[in-house]
């Protein structure tokens, strides 16, 4: 990303930022655990697609041989945790209109945490719910 990029994403984010307090009765204290569990989601994404190819080809390179080891564990090995198609970001924002966000973001952290114990307790996953209607019987 060159300056003028850090720049402009910069004045997105400050919009967005202002928007969403313009628009909502929420304070910022209120708001922020959410908006940070949702960009964790995309650094996570970010990152595990940078060593994806290399997980791929690991697995390809040992499956059907004695040394073979499930995708998770290889993920973990090149890239510090594995995450499941489900709690990719593509997957969350291409989501159909019908389906519960919500429960979808919970869902993608809980699989987050389920490959990487360190992280269980500490990804925000009820907050979402205090956004959504009708979310909350499905919890």
């Amino acid at each position: 990303m060159d300056r003028e990029q850090l720049k402009q994403l910069e004045s997105d984010l400050w919009s967005a930022a202002d928007s969403f307090r313009a628009n909502s009765d929420l304070k910022s204290n209120e708001y922020s655990t959410p908006v940070l569990g949702i960009i964790f989601l995309k650094f996570a994404d970010n990152n595990y697609r940078r060593h994806e190819k290399e997980i791929l080809a690991e697995f390809e390179k040992l499956k059907g041989s004695r040394r073979e080891k499930p995708i998770e564990e290889i993920a973990i090995e090149k890239c510090g945790f594995y995450l499941p198609e489900n709690a990719r970001y593509a997957h969350l924002r291409d989501l159909p209109e019908q389906e519960d966000i919500v429960k979808a973001i919970k869902i993608a952290m809980e699989e987050i945490e389920k490959y990487k114990p360190e992280l269980e307790g500490v990804l925000p996953k009820e907050e979402y719910f205090r956004f959504s209607t009708g979310s909350e019987e499905n919890r």
